[in-house]
């Protein structure tokens, strides 16, 4: 019981163990040293280079240092060439003035303090050794061709060892291949020799790679015969040559070169690496292939070398052992060799090396050093350096084996403790202390600390601490409402929150108290959960030609609050650098694309805390390199093989090759279509024509197009022959009545297969007994037979013949002489009337000797003589009925009810019509009548209307009478009762009474024939609320043009339309008569698409409106229209074309302003008062001819102002828009003086007019003529010229 409760002890001391190991106990508290840095234990130095030990370790207080070497201390002020860096143990040796051999040994660092001692692993310091290859004479070596041979290299032995190869006197490496391997241990292998092998210049290096030095065996010189060779040079080499293998050299099984004996064993240790090889000799090259007889390779460890000569395997574990059998084999036979394979292992750690123990006093604690290896490492501990039997003796401290177990310390009980475990194949030395702490807890993680971490992402915020005893630490966010503890929180033995999938609700400040039983501190750290940074739109595959652009896009969206950084990538390395690659901040734009360009493209978008990428594939095609190396092959007379190499296809599959030929003999420079492969091909075997000079091409196609053409092959001539073909398409046809032309297609020049091409051209009557007439016919592709019979079947025949004779026997074609008119016409002609608009027409086909010709089909002529209603004039109009084929009966329709028809019937060939058949009459029955003409409300009073109509223009029969049909509608256009009322055929108005005052009633009116009612006329109306008004509305059904009702309204209820553009909007006015007062305005911008709707402008009982927010510069169509029931138009004006002139409509018009126009008037008066005195100084008081000139142009418009004349006229909105006076508006809307308004203004102005010596003026008069828009209108106004000031003048005078 009582070893039961101690090992539980000692378990519960080991778990209080692991909790403080991740303790990291501040450098400001008392500690023992730690090691932190050391040199390795096998440490080959830099001969160039001071000797560095190093030798690092921390404490408090800060620890000393000291050294052994080969066990004995080390005196650093004994030798001058020896120092300590400052604050540290490593060691610097000079070697500038010292052998390097006086500092090869063991080396140990102890660094101690008054808490302990730590000591560093045992540093084996040595200098690398290169030293020279032995000379020695090398003979060349004479063997026979297919015998082995091993060339040795047995390099130096170094320090380390030398990478070893073979290479030539231009430092080429000598080719290895399965017959020729360089073997581990530097030797080069031949498993059979070749003549090729023979050289001089073999040579073995040898690389040092501390020493950076290269070595090189003497050269060996190999010469490779055959046995007669042999002979002939056997006394020429005998004295001074060592010769092998003089026996022939057969095929022969292999054998191995190494290993020698047929099983060998191998130990490795763990963790290293395992290589065996084998290497066989043998005629033919025997091939190696390896096996593990106990098990399977390890797949991610084990690699094949040397053409699977060599067998390596990595980081070698105890499943590594067994047997390896290595197998050689060819076509002779095989050989096999096992390699037992152990595994031995120095000392490992199994878990981790011992931790360093914090304990408060009273607590209790235990070390730990669990390591392994094989055979099992001896386990030796150590205090301060000292062997832990021959340290002081401590109740608190236990030794059971790997594990130390420490209860109830106290203060002075620290130390340093060291764990040395060791087997034959090396050791483990680990340093770890015992510290005997009382310290109160402290937070070590800086305050206020900022984590930001990715939504969705881990939160780890750090709670750092240290105390003795160990601090226990609670976390509380915000508020520290309470702990936080379980879901979504993770609290780790360390300290550390850990947020599994951190949200926007998880930012905020975070509080971590560290408390044991000395006291408490608290540390605040903050949480941001940012939004993560995603790809939008990711750039994708792209197939672009050379030449063109390419874009690929790459939008990311990201948290506002963290600064982007968008990175290209091409191929996984940076972008060229090239003009052409545009990097913007959402893609990237190459220009002129190159097959360079072609690559994995990725874009990265890079924030402080995480990124995104995306990549896509650039291939860049262009059309195909033409095809190379035209070979012509397999020549026959009729045929040929033609070869190619294909071109560049460019990342575009050739879909197909199309070959082309020439024709030099018959179409020299014309290139034509052949044949087509399909791209995997690249050979075709054509079919040639005779008599043609051939050269072919080749052009290939892929996606992007057609590759330039090949180069021509050579020139191919077949040899001529008779035609294998006749002319196709043979006809025989009429083109007067008593001829015969026999046309066809003729040969071509390749059809022709020889000189001299003719036809022979044979034709007969195709009747018993008729015979063969014959005609040869040549460059002509018709001939003409006169003397014919008409429209005969004559059977043909075209012959194709040359020089080498004639073609096949042609097949027989079918043909007819001339045609003529028809000369019978249809018989037993009878109608059959249907309904009153279809009749059927029957007669018996015209038999074909009489049709003489190719019947065509026949035509049926018929007209209306006239209605049956005595009312009706008579129509004479014929229509025709074209009916193609043979017929014998036809419908017409279409028909006029209750009318007289006449209609005769005639066949048609080729030639054209035949004679008629005799005139025929039918009557069709009567239908039903159209809708009246119109219907209008006359006379309203309160409860009666009068209803006016005119009778349907098409009446189709007997008028019988009339059906009127009302009902009233309410304010919500919901229809009432229909009342029903049949009126006699000779009433054409009819008053209704008893109706109810001020109510709206919907009219329906049709006529009747016998037949039944025809289609309604509609009207509305009200009623009137007094005598004095009425409100009516005009019929929306159609009303013939041709007959309008007497005393009928206009068309539409709208007049005078017209428009006025102001400043502030388009003022339209009209005059409307109709009772409807749902009236709109709609305009539309003039030319606009066909979605665009019209806008609408309501009427409130005004018959003008003023369209405001129209823009300048636009036209607009202008319409008015009335609405009934339902929102139905029902009448519309016709549409206005309105403009608005494209000029700011706030400017100010300086010709309106009142000081503008009297400075005007100023400058008029002083311009004519100078020009007077001017005029009065030349003629000394004598009358002037341009007086006399300016009297006879005088313009009558220009009248004499008056005192109120110095103004502009204002803007006048009426119905007649005057023009000013003095001015003229033309009908385009512009205004432009009269072609006699001279000035002397315009004079002044042109600059060049002159004066005679009398003072008239030279030439004729010239100037520039002045026009001003306003922003009022179309309008214009002129600036009064000094010739109308002169004439306001005269009225003053």
């Amino acid at each position: 019981m009582m070893e039961r409760m101690r090992m539980d002890a000692a378990l519960l001391v080991l778990f209080l163990g692991h909790l403080v190991t991740a303790l990291e106990v501040p450098l400001d508290l008392p500690q023992p040293p730690t090691i932190t840095h050391q040199s390795p234990k096998d440490y080959i130095i830099d001969p160039r280079e001071d000797i560095v030990i190093h030798c690092d370790a921390k404490g408090k207080p800060h620890p000393s240092f000291s050294w052994t070497r080969n066990g004995t201390h080390l005196d650093i002020d004994e030798d001058p060439n020896v120092t300590f860096r400052p604050r540290s143990g490593t060691l610097v040796v000079d070697i500038t003035r010292e052998r390097v051999e006086n500092y090869e040994g063991v080396y140990q660092c102890t660094a101690r303090n008054k808490h302990g001692t730590a000591v560093s692993n045992n540093i084996v310091v040595r200098q690398p050794r290169s030293p020279l290859w032995s000379k020695e004479k090398i003979k060349p070596i004479v063997v026979q061709e297919g015998v082995s041979l091993v060339l040795p290299c047995r390099p130096p032995a170094g320090l380390p060892p030398p990478v070893i190869f073979w290479m030539d006197n231009n430092f080429e490496r000598v080719p290895q291949s399965m017959r020729v391997s360089q073997s581990l241990n530097g030797d080069l292998y031949f498993s059979n020799v070749r003549r090729e092998d023979s050289r001089n210049d073999y040579i073995c290096y040898a690389r040092f790679p501390y020493t950076q030095t290269i070595q090189q065996k003497q050269p060996i010189t190999v010469r490779v015969l055959n046995l007669d060779a042999i002979n002939e040079t056997l006394a020429a080499f005998y004295n001074d040559t060592d010769l092998f293998s003089e026996a022939p050299a057969d095929e022969r099984k292999p054998t191995f070169f190494i290993p020698s004996d047929s099983q060998t064993s191998k130990m490795v240790l763990k963790g290293q690496v395992l290589q065996m090889e084998c290497i066989a000799e043998g005629l033919p090259t025997p091939e190696i292939s390896w096996t593990k007889v106990s098990g399977d390779f390890p797949a991610k460890r084990t690699f094949f070398l040397h053409h699977k000569k060599t067998l390596r395997i990595v980081n070698v574990s105890e499943s590594d052992a067994g047997d390896y059998r290595c197998t050689a084999i060819n076509q002779l036979g095989s050989v096999h060799h096992t390699i037992h394979v152990t595994v031995k292992a120095a000392p490992y750690w199994i878990s981790s090396p011992p931790r360093n123990l914090v304990l408060a006093p009273g607590e209790s604690g235990v070390l730990t050093c669990r390591a392994s290896g094989i055979p099992k490492p001896a386990i030796r501990w150590a205090m301060n350096g000292l062997a832990i039997e021959n340290s002081p003796t401590d109740v608190s401290r236990k030794v059971e084996d790997d594990t130390i177990i420490f209860t109830d310390v106290q203060i002075g009980a620290s130390a340093v403790y060291q764990c040395n475990i060791s087997n034959e194949y090396g050791y483990l030395l680990s340093n770890a202390f015992v510290n005997v702490l009382s310290e109160p807890p402290r937070v070590l993680t800086p305050a206020n600390k900022v984590y930001q971490v990715i939504k969705n992402h881990q939160a780890l915020l750090d709670c750092s601490s240290f105390g003795s005893p160990i601090p226990k630490i609670t976390w509380f966010k915000d508020s520290r409402s309470s702990t936080l503890d379980g879901d979504p929180y993770i609290l780790h033995d360390n300290g550390t929150l850990e947020i599994r999938i951190a949200q926007d609700r998880n930012s905020g400040k975070y509080t971590c108290a560290a408390r044991n039983m000395l006291g408490i501190d608290e540390n605040h750290v903050y949480l941001e959960v940012k939004e993560p940074t995603r790809i939008l739109r990711q750039p994708e595959y792209k197939v672009v030609q050379r030449g063109r652009s390419v874009v690929f896009e790459c939008k990311v969206k990201h948290d506002p609050s963290l600064i982007p950084t968008m990175t290209w990538l091409k191929d996984d390395g940076e972008l060229p650098d090239d003009e052409r690659l545009v990097v913007d901040s959402d893609s990237l734009t190459i220009t002129d694309v190159t097959e360079n360009d072609a690559g994995v493209y990725t874009c990265i978008m890079n924030t402080t805390l995480d990124h995104d990428s995306a990549s896509a594939e650039l291939t860049v095609v262009e059309r195909p390199d033409p095809p190379t190396d035209l070979e012509l092959t397999d020549q026959k007379k009729r045929s040929v093989q033609l070869t190619w190499t294909p071109g560049d296809e460019h990342n575009s599959p050739i879909q197909k090759f199309l070959i082309q030929y020439e024709d030099s003999l018959h179409h020299r420079g014309h290139w034509h279509n052949l044949t087509e492969v399909p791209g995997t091909k690249t050979t075709a075997h054509l079919k040639l024509s005779p008599f043609v000079h051939y050269t072919f091409r080749v052009l290939a196609l892929n996606a992007v197009g057609l590759s330039r053409p090949s180069f021509p092959s050579r020139l191919y001539k077949t040899d001529a022959s008779a035609p294998d073909e006749n002319p196709a398409d043979v006809r025989g046809l009429g083109t007067e009545h008593n001829n015969l032309v026999i046309s066809w297609k003729p040969l071509s020049g390749l059809q022709s297969n020889g000189p001299g091409l003719h036809y022979k051209v044979m034709w007969r009557q195709k009747r018993p007994g008729s015979e063969w007439t014959s005609v040869t016919v040549a460059n002509n592709s018709k001939f003409v037979v006169s003397g014919t019979p008409t429209f005969v079947p004559y059977e043909l025949k075209v012959q194709a013949a040359n020089e080498h004779g004639d073609g096949p026997e042609p097949a027989v074609a079918l043909g007819y002489s001339g045609e003529d008119l028809p000369i019978g016409a249809p018989e037993n002609v009878q109608p059959v009337v249907l309904n009153s608009t279809l009749a059927e027409v029957h007669w018996d086909p015209v038999p074909p000797h009489l049709i003489r010709g190719y019947l065509k089909g026949y035509k049926v002529y018929y007209w209306k003589k006239h209605s049956l209603h005595k009312h009706n004039p008579e129509h004479m109009e014929k229509d025709i009925l074209t009916l193609s084929g043979n017929h014998s009966h036809a419908m017409l329709p279409g028909l006029h009810p209750f009318s007289l028809y006449s209609f005769n019937v005639r066949v048609y060939n080729g030639k054209g019509e035949g004679p008629q058949s005799p005139d025929q009459q039918f009557k069709t029955p009567e239908g039903v009548p159209g809708p009246p003409t119109s219907l209008v409300v006359n006379n309203p009073n309160q409860d009666s209307l009068t209803l006016e109509w005119s009778p349907p223009h098409n009446r189709n029969g007997h008028i019988t009478g009339y059906t009127l049909k009302y009902q009233p509608v309410n304010n919500s256009n919901e229809l009432g009762p229909v009342e029903v009322l049949a009126l006699p055929a000779n009433e054409t108005s009819v008053t209704l009474p008893n109706l109810k005052y001020s109510t709206r009633y919907k009219f329906y009116l049709n006529a009747k024939t016998f037949t039944g009612e025809g289609p309604a006329i509609t009207q509305e109306a009200i009623t009137t609320t007094d005598e004095g008004k009425s409100q009516t509305s005009l019929p929306i059904a159609w009303s013939p043009p041709r007959r309008p009702p007497p005393k009928a309204r206009p068309a539409s209820p709208f007049t005078n339309i017209s428009s006025s553009v102001g400043e502030d909007g388009a003022l339209i006015s009209w005059e409307y008569w109709g009772p409807e007062k749902n009236i709109y305005v709609e305009y539309i911008v003039n030319d606009s698409e066909g979605e665009e709707e019209w806008q609408k402008e309501h009427v409130n009982g005004s018959q003008n409106v003023k369209l405001k927010g129209l823009k300048v510069g636009l036209s607009y169509r202008v319409r008015v229209v009335v609405k009934g029931h339902q929102d139905q138009p029902l009448h519309s004006s016709e549409e206005l074309l309105v403009t608005v002139p494209a000029v700011a409509s706030r400017q100010v018009d300086i010709a309106t302003q009142g000081w503008f126009i009297g400075l005007m008037c100023a400058i008029a008066l002083l311009i004519l008062i100078l020009l007077i005195i001017c005029f009065i100084q030349r003629n000394k008081g004598g009358k002037y001819p341009v007086k006399e000139k300016e009297d006879a142009h005088t313009d009558p418009e220009f009248q004499p102002m008056k005192d109120d004349d110095c103004a502009f006229g204002e803007y006048s909105d009426n119905e007649d828009h005057k023009p000013l006076k003095g001015s003229r508006t033309p009908s385009n809307g512009t205004v432009k003086r009269d072609d006699s308004d001279d000035s002397l203004v315009d004079y002044g102005e042109g600059g060049d007019g002159q004066f005679n010596e009398d003072g008239s003026f030279i030439g004729q008069y010239s100037g520039k003529s002045v026009s001003r828009d306003t922003a009022e209108g179309h309008e214009s106004s002129e600036a009064p010229s000094p010739i109308t000031a002169i004439n306001s003048l005269n009225s003053f005078v």
